[in-house]
């Protein structure tokens, strides 16, 4: 049995053993009943970038601890994001879901197409020799989402979602970013660069003066921003149905296979019981025949 936790992470315990030829897998998650980030900041009225910054500083020390182990994550997006308890009076935030986290090896050059389209970097799109840095990149667009309610590479279809990310097609629209601060705008495109190595890190992310304001007047324009929380709504509500839409597609697509396997063993079934007929109509003229050749004999 092996456990894994980090300040902001949490993985599974897992206990493994063998039951004859078969073996069995336990897995054993720890208690998160905050549900997603996300969805709690959605049923807020409103929220200062003050306020955004202390869950964004939250998820970068977990990441930070992750990167130390020298652990990716490879897929840091809203739903990975949870809270381990909704009201408890500071909300703690846990990351989850380590199915694509890669442990790098020393001299390791590891490469890996997978993830979710809105989040992920160019080097994964290109199928580059990947690093840590592709966490780094996720939290940039988590950090665009969470201030301006909009997606910064979204297009109509996965496809020029993924031409807009490798053009580094995204901009600043003053509709969406009028309440923004400068500070977390340079924050935002010091983690959203194409080159891996100039993307800042989780440790320079917190010591970034929007993270931790250097002088007064820095902390004073944080604290006259907001978040556009009309389009943060509205974003996350899509972002729900989506998910809803797509777990009904899959439960749809089980029971379709389901049926399939069940009709498939059906046939088989048949076809077993017909060769079983074969032979039997093909055994009987051969004891007969046996038997024929011993009474001549």
């Amino acid at each position: 049995m092996c456990s894994r936790a980090g300040p902001r992470w949490c993985w599974c315990w897992s206990c493994e053993w063998r039951e004859g030829r078969k073996e069995k897998t336990i897995l054993f998650e720890p208690s998160i009943s905050g549900g997603e980030l996300f969805d709690f900041i959605a049923e807020k009225e409103n929220l200062t970038e003050s306020e955004a910054i202390e869950f964004m500083k939250q998820i970068l020390l977990g990441v930070g601890f992750m990167h130390s182990k020298q652990i990716g994550h490879f897929d840091l997006k809203p739903e990975n994001i949870m809270l381990s308890a909704k009201m408890a009076p500071n909300t703690d935030i846990k990351i989850i879901d380590f199915g694509l986290a890669h442990r790098f090896q020393p001299g390791e050059e590891y490469k890996c197409m997978s993830g979710t389209p809105q989040y992920i970097p160019p080097e994964v799109i290109n199928y580059e020799p990947l690093s840590t840095a592709v966490d780094m990149w996720s939290i940039g667009v988590i950090t665009y989402i969470l201030l301006s309610g909009m997606s910064p590479f979204q297009g109509d279809t996965d496809e020029e979602t993924l031409r807009n990310i490798i053009a580094l097609n995204y901009k600043f629209d003053d509709h969406h970013f009028s309440m923004t601060s400068a500070m977390a705008k340079d924050f935002i495109q010091k983690l959203l660069v194409k080159d891996q190595n100039e993307r800042i890190t989780a440790e320079e992310c917190l010591q970034h003066p929007w993270i931790k304001p250097l002088t007064r007047k820095q902390v004073a324009n944080r604290n006259r921003s907001s978040i556009n929380m009309k389009n943060f709504k509205r974003f996350n509500a899509k972002r729900k149905w989506k998910m809803s839409y797509n777990m009904v597609w899959v439960c749809n697509r089980l029971h379709r296979l389901k049926m399939i396997c069940k009709t498939s063993a059906l046939a088989d079934e048949e076809l077993r019981q017909c060769e079983s007929d074969q032979e039997d109509t093909e055994t009987k003229p051969s004891s007969l025949i046996r038997r024929r050749l011993s009474s001549s004999s």
